[in-house]
This record gives structure tokens, C-alpha cells and sequence, in this order.
């Protein structure tokens, strides 16, 4: 093309200047409207265009992806048959390439219809079904196989040029069908296997996330889709894959897997940064207090992420001190935040050990100081058997209140027929044993009752009366008053006998102790007693000296008192 500048060096090459700009500014006006096809030359590739200088002022520009089934790739200095199809809206040329010919005559038809060539064919139209094309005649192309996905995209195809295939040819009746469908497939397909033969395991690629799944993401990596699965998105566990991506994010990745026989591919992004448990030996140490979200939690325990992609698990038997954990889910849940203490680090398995009792501190170590026998304490009901309910006292310690320490006044045949699980209730504490982490409580040892008044009124060694109500060998019981009964130990009868045959053959006879006995025996009129105690008998009323008094157990002790 001349240069206009030049136009003033004379007459003759003015109008040679002329005539070339006219010329120039035709063969525009002509490649706006499309048509033709022409040679190129490649000037330059990008990462999704090809430059091609087809001879005029403005460059032309090919898709990448239309060389994607080419044996070689494409590079600057190529020369391509191409067709210019109009300007783009940046002003270069859109061109296609010139892989398909139009058919000049009806044995170029039959020819292109015998091999199952593509062929070069304009929409012209919209019409019933489908489209009109002119191929060097017209043809009919079926909605169906136009390859467009609805009506408005069918309508854009009018004006365009397109690659299809004879599928009909029919001279008599001038019947001429052809489908671009099974052309672009044929292509993409193409494209595919190409991208599939280049793709190695390992390869550094980059995408575009295509759609997003509750188990992952599809990456369009040129031309054919891989699978992101959740889990290789990031060291950090991610529920939905939508927390981090969204459709159409650039991405790069790694191919983790290739599958030929079904043709999938696996990438991975996470796995382009460095793993987290290579930090762990200088970051955690075993007694170490950490803090992290409980991300599942099973049968066995809970996972706890304390970086991320760094988790510890704490097993079920390490959640509490005072019970038996039986289900994880009752103490965590997905999302709780909490604190633990590293139980174990095992970095060839990338497992690490956590505690959350030990987060929390042994609440038996100083038990005996805070919780001494006879204090009172108040808790929520933890849960409820059928031999008592268990109360928590204090963080990580509960304490067991027996059924038949619940109340005094009525015989409990199940502690939920008066309580239930959460409700706050005060008892005192009978028994501690810090050993076997045991506390025994009594919620009846808290009502005033008649053996109350019984013990503040008396003291050891009081002579009391009471009615015996059961005898047992060598123990009885006896009722001090009503609702108050003691423990009696019964003694053996002791007789006061002298053997007078054996005295008198081993010492002499002491007729003064002899006269003493015999006054004695005879005194009244009545004999003395054999023995200074009377058997017991159910029902007796008798006379006992109270020998203990235990105020917190409320328990009496009695010895019976010689008859008179």
C-alpha cells in the first residue's frame, strides 16, 4: 500500500496515490462485509488469539482454540488460508480458518458429500425447523444439528459463515441438507484428544473454574475439564466449594491424576503450597495449651483444626473428667471453638493427639480442700439411672446421690419420678474418695428431721430409754423415739457361780465369803441374780447408755444398762 504522504512529489504519482487509496479503501469496505478467502501470515500468538496479517491496514484474529487439533502448534511466521468473516468490536478482522472450501460446482458437492468433507456455507436465513445456507446452493440445516443451544443463538448464526457437512444430497429433487453439529463436535473432540496427549501428571496448569459442585469444581484447562475435588482446593478443610471460588476465577493448579480409559483428570491447587505439617516440629510440642474449631466429630471423637491443614484428634476418652464419654456430639460440635492440650505428636503420620480434660485442669487434685465431707454444694443433674442421679459439683466433676438418699419422706422407686436431667438441686456431701474419684451426696441430709432435734438434745453417755424391735444374734435395733432408732450390740449372759467342790479341793474353805454369798442370795427373802443382765426380747423396754453420736451420718450406738 502507498504511502500518502508521498502524493505531493508529483502529478503522475498523485493520482497512482489515488488510485491506490481507493483501491485500499474498497478492499475494506469488501472485507467489512466478509467473504473471500485470502492468505495470512501469523504475526503473533497469545494465550488466546492468533495476529494474522491478511494484506490489509488493520490485522485479523483467529481463536486459539481453532488450531487446537493441528498436529504442531501454531507460531508467528505460519501462513494460513483463512476467510474474513467481518470486524470485531476492537476493529481487528475475525477470520476462520480455511480448512473447509465452498463447493464451486455440484461435483465439488458430490464429492465433499461422498468423503464427509466439511464444506464453507453462509447463513442466510432463518426458516421453519432451522436455517437456510448457501453452499454454492441452498441448503437446509435442522435446528437440531445447527449446534446452537436455543433460539436466540440460532437467530446470531444468520450472516455468519460456518463449517458444516453434506448429510443429504439429493440432485433430482435439488434436496440439500447439511449439519454443522457433528462438524463442532468433531472438532472439539479433536481438541480434547490433542489436550489429553499433552497433559502429564504433575504439570503446572491453568483454568477456568466451568461449574461448581458440592464435592468440587470443573476446570475448563484448555479445552478439556478436570476435577477440583473439595479436599485438594486447600490445606484448610472447606464444606462447599463456593466458600473459595466462583464461576469463571482464573486458576492455577496441579494435575494430580490422569485417567485415559475414561478420560478424567484430577488438579489440585493446594498442593502448589507448601504442606502445613512440615512446620509442626518447630511450631508444637507435647503439654502445649492450643486453640482450634471442631471440624467433625465421630463415634471415637472429635477433629479439631488448630492451623491450617493441621488437626488433632481428641479421642472420647479424653473429653471429660468426670464420666464416661459415651457419645462425642454431646460435648462438641462442628464449629465449636476450643482449647486443648497436645497430648502427642506423631509426624511421619501426621497425627497429632489432643486432650480437652487437661485444657480444663484435674478438679480431684485439691477435691478434699474445696469439697469436704458435711459442706453443702449445688449442681445441675447431669443424668438419671435407676440407682441415683449424678450431679455436677464442678467443672469436670460430678458427684452420685444414691436413691435412697433423695428424700426421707417417701420410698423413691426411680429418681425421675421427682427429677430430671438439668434441674439444680443442693446436697451435702457424705463421702469423698479422691483415689477412685468418687463423691458420694445426700439430698435428704439437708431436711430437718426428728433424729435432728434427737442428736442436738443429747450427748455421749446419756442414759436413755427404748423399746427393742428386732434382735439379731448378737446386734439389735431399738427405737429411741419415733423415727429414731440405734444400734445395740447385745452382751452375753454372765453368771455368777462359784464352783464350791472345786474350792474346797484346791483352797480352804472361806466361810466368811461363804457367809457374805449366802446373805446375799437370801437377802429379802429372794435369791440374787445369776446374772446382772436379762436376755433381749422383741417389744422389751429397757434402759441403754448412748456410747456414740454421729451427727453427719446421723447414726446412735447404745449398750444396754443392767437391770435393776
Amino acid at each position: 500500500m502507498a504511502n500518502p504522504t508521498s502524493s505531493h512529489s508529483g502529478g503522475k504519482p498523485e493520482t497512482e496515490s489515488f488510485g491506490n487509496l481507493l483501491s485500499e479503501f474498497e478492499r475494506e469496505r469488501s472485507a467489512d462485509r466478509g467473504g473471500g478467502t485470502r492468505e495470512g501470515t501469523v504475526v503473533s500468538v497469545t494465550a488466546d488469539s492468533v495476529y494474522v496479517d491478511i494484506g490489509l491496514k488493520t490485522e485479523g484474529t483467529l481463536p486459539l482454540s481453532d488450531f487446537a487439533a493441528d498436529s504442531a502448534p501454531v507460531k508467528s511466521g505460519d501462513k494460513l488460508e483463512v476467510t474474513i468473516k467481518g470486524r470485531g468490536p476492537e476493529g481487528y478482522y475475525q477470520l476462520s480458518r480455511g480448512t473447509a472450501r465452498r463447493p464451486s460446482d455440484w461435483a465439488a458437492l458430490e464429492k465433499a458429500f461422498a468423503e464427509k468433507t466439511a464444506v464453507l456455507g453462509t447463513v442466510i436465513g432463518a426458516v421453519k425447523g432451522g436455517l437456510s445456507v448457501d453452499i454454492g446452493v441452498r441448503a437446509f440445516m435442522p435446528a437440531s444439528r445447527s449446534g446452537a443451544r436455543d433460539a436466540k443463538e440460532i437467530e446470531s448464526l444468520v450472516g455468519q459463515e460456518v463449517r458444516c457437512r453434506i448429510t443429504k444430497l439429493d440432485s433430482a429433487e435439488d434436496d440439500v441438507v447439511v449439519d454443522r453439529r457433528i462438524v463442532t463436535e468433531e472438532e472439539e473432540q479433536a481438541a480434547k484428544d490433542k489436550r489429553y496427549a499433552e497433559i502429564r501428571e504433575g504439570q503446572k496448569v491453568r483454568g477456568t473454574v466451568r461449574s461448581l459442585t458440592d464435592y468440587g469444581a470443573f476446570v475448563d484447562i484448555g479445552g478439556v475439564d478436570a476435577l477440583l475435588h473439595v479436599g485438594d482446593i486447600s490445606w484448610s478443610r472447606i464444606h462447599q466449594p463456593d466458600e473459595v471460588l466462583f464461576t469463571g476465577q482464573e486458576i492455577e493448579a496441579t494435575v494430580l491424576r490422569i485417567d485415559p480409559e475414561k478420560r478424567r483428570i484430577a488438579i489440585g491447587i493446594k498442593q502448589l503450597q507448601p504442606h502445613p505439617w512440615d512446620e509442626v516440629p518447630g511450631s508444637y510440642k507435647m503439654g502445649q495449651r492450643v486453640r482450634g474449631t471442631v471440624t467433625r466429630v465421630t463415634d471415637f471423637g472429635a477433629f479439631v483444626e488448630v492451623a491450617p491443614g493441621i488437626e488433632g484428634l481428641i479421642h472420647v476418652s479424653e473429653m471429660s473428667w468426670a464420666k464416661r464419654v459415651r457419645k462425642p456430639g454431646d460435648l462438641v460440635k462442628p464449629g465449636d471453638v476450643v482449647e486443648a492440650v497436645i497430648l502427642g505428636v506423631k509426624l511421619e503420620e501426621r497425627h497429632m493427639s489432643l486432650g480437652l480434660k487437661q485444657a480444663l485442669g484435674d478438679p480431684w487434685i485439691n477435691a478434699a480442700e474445696k469439697f469436704p465431707v458435711g459442706a453443702v454444694v449445688e449442681g445441675p443433674i447431669m443424668s438419671l439411672t435407676s440407682f441415683g442421679v449424678f450431679v455436677q459439683v464442678s467443672e469436670g466433676m460430678e458427684g452420685m446421690i444414691h436413691v435412697g438418699d433423695i428424700s426421707s419422706e417417701k420410698r423413691i422407686n426411680h429418681p425421675r419420678d421427682i427429677l430430671k436431667v438439668g434441674q439444680f438441686v443442693k446436697a451435702r456431701i457424705l463421702e469423698l474418695d479422691t483415689e477412685k474419684r468418687r463423691l458420694k451426696l445426700g439430698m435428704k441430709q439437708l431436711a430437718p428431721t426428728s433424729i435432728d432435734e434427737y442428736l442436738a438434745e443429747h450427748q455421749e453417755g446419756d442414759i436413755v430409754s427404748g423399746r427393742v424391735i428386732e434382735v439379731s444374734g448378737i446386734s439389735a435395733r431399738v427405737e429411741l423415739g419415733e423415727g429414731i432408732q440405734a444400734a445395740c450390740r447385745t452382751p452375753q449372759q454372765k453368771v455368777e457361780r462359784r464352783d464350791v467342790s472345786s474350792s474346797t479341793t484346791s483352797h480352804s474353805l472361806d466361810l466368811a465369803s461363804l457367809s457374805s454369798m449366802l446373805k446375799a442370795r437370801w437377802k429379802n427373802g429372794s435369791p440374787a441374780q445369776e446374772s446382772v443382765f436379762q436376755a433381749l426380747q422383741v417389744g422389751q423396754v429397757r434402759s441403754f447408755r448412748i456410747t456414740k453420736l454421729d451427727r453427719i451420718a446421723k447414726k446412735i450406738e447404745v449398750e444396754l444398762q443392767a437391770a435393776t
